[in-house]
């Protein structure tokens, strides 16, 4: 039991690091990237990055996550899939090829053709870098994520930095992107040792596949969904509102991809060990969500505080119209821990058809949300949103309440006292925007406040993962 929680801790680290060190640097990236570009080549790249997501989700096929549920994978499983992968995204980049120009009709953008074309190649490179992943995860050696994806990160920051000052506009975006993606998985290719056999199962592929169906049907329709706003907006309104759009997505994605990502790779292993352990699971389950949750819900809260000071500080003014986007979408993002620890544990036991009904029905309530939404602007669609993403909170644990015996009231009440700290923090921060100061004074003040209040309450109140933290960093040390 204490070498797998050390592993845990292990994996953790070295997780978090990879994801902020990259994407620290990354944040500095887009911060000279959005002084030096318009928002419009942001909303044609981001709308080429949604047909490039869709189709990577077809080209890894769920088949990543079935070799590190599957209890006694071999290197005849990683080979099928590592080939079947790469001639599958093959075929898929020849149709995307083909039906670029389609694309580019659709939403009169003449330019799309050539980037899809282009970025679409990042489609193969996946195909190759998702079943690496797989083996790094089942393996648990996730201090090689942490090379792999900083030097992919630095590699593609040169390259699109370069290209935006000699004014090459969307291009510098699309060869940072495919930079990005090739390095890493050179990076990954070079120190991960695992090489495949020149072998095929069908017999092998069958049974991956007939876990792994549902993930691809799930992750279809998550991506699809995650992404159906983009699509949207990039056909009933302009580029630059796209733009603000997608801007405003980036500033709380940059938070919670690091801790998201981290809990995502390192406990779906983990929990797929104890799959047939309710109580163990469950405390995996609850851990999870109680401690991110501690880390994501100020973080979301401070951030929609301050995001007009820290836009004009960073981006300029150029870019204010994208601030209650980013409110917003931390409203959004703050859900995502609950989300991920949840349908971690239904795949873990092998319930993907669970997961799968669970995708349909929210993507069912979200879609008709959009639709009703949508005739009343681009502010009340994101209401909307927020509406849903709630209502998908509760929809994601309700399994669990018969699998682990975990309902979603006690995963209220375990998260309920961060939450009520980082409404009140906010509330605090927010107030300071009434002063009428410089923007860089107001935000130093608003930080400074926000984690006085935040880390203070939460030492006061006595809460749960505040002491778990701190025993935990103890034993780390050791």
């Amino acid at each position: 039991m204490e070498n797998k929680k050390a592993a845990v801790l292990s994996g953790l680290f070295w997780r978090y690091a990879e994801r902020c060190g990259a994407q620290g640097i990354q944040f500095v990236v887009e911060i000279v990237l959005a002084r030096l570009l318009t928002p419009a080549d942001y909303g044609v790249v981001g709308l080429v990055a949604v047909f490039i997501a869709i189709a990577q989700v077809f080209a890894q096929s769920g088949l990543g996550q079935a070799l590190v549920q599957r209890k006694n994978a071999d290197n005849t499983d990683f080979s099928t899939v590592f080939f079947f992968n790469i001639l599958f995204s093959i075929a898929l980049y020849a149709v995307l090829f083909l039906f670029a120009p389609l694309i580019a009709s659709f939403y009169d953008m003449p330019q799309l053709t050539s980037a899809v074309r282009v970025l679409g190649l990042s489609i193969i490179i996946a195909s190759i870098n998702s079943v690496q992943q797989a083996y790094v995860q089942r393996t648990m050696q996730f201090k090689r994520f942490f090379w792999s994806t900083l030097g992919g990160t630095l590699a593609s920051a040169v390259v699109g930095i370069a290209m935006a000052y000699k004014g090459l506009g969307i291009w510098a975006l699309v060869a940072q992107m495919l930079t990005n993606q090739i390095i890493d998985t050179i990076i990954l290719w070079l120190t991960v040792k695992w090489r495949p056999n020149f072998v095929f199962s069908t017999k092998r592929m069958k049974e991956l596949f007939s876990y792994g169906w549902k993930l691809l049907c799930s992750s279809l329709l998550d991506t699809a969904y995650n992404n159906i706003y983009s699509l949207v907006i990039g056909k009933f309104y302009s580029e630059s509102e796209l733009g603000f759009y997608n801007r405003g997505k980036q500033f709380p994605m940059l938070i919670i991809a690091n801790i998201n990502s981290a809990i995502d790779s390192v406990l779906f292993p983990v929990m797929s060990e104890a799959q047939n352990n309710q109580k163990a699971l469950k405390d995996m389950v609850r851990r999870s969500i109680v401690t991110s949750t501690f880390f994501i819900f100020p973080c979301m809260a401070g951030l929609a505080a301050v995001a007009r000071p820290l836009t004009v500080l960073l981006l300029t003014e150029k870019w204010l119209p994208a601030v209650p986007f980013i409110q917003f979408c931390c409203f959004v993002y703050a859900f995502w821990p609950i989300h991920t620890a949840n349908l971690q544990a239904i795949k873990a036991v092998g319930r993907s058809d669970i997961f799968l009904k669970l995708e349909i029905i929210k993507k069912v309530v979200g879609v008709i949300t959009l639709i009703v939404t949508l005739p009343f602007g681009l502010y009340v669609m994101m209401f909307g949103n927020c509406v849903s993403t709630a209502i998908s909170s509760f929809l994601n644990a309700s399994p669990n309440k018969k699998l682990l015996d975990y309902s979603y009231f006690e995963q209220i009440k375990d998260v309920l006292p961060s939450l009520l700290l980082s409404l009140f923090m906010c509330g605090c921060v927010l107030s300071v925007n009434l002063l009428g100061l410089s923007s860089l004074t107001t935000m130093i003040i608003q930080v400074i406040l926000g984690v006085i209040i935040y880390a203070g309450g939460a030492k006061l109140l006595k809460l749960e993962s505040m002491d778990f933290i701190i025993k935990t960093l103890k034993e780390f040390k050791r």
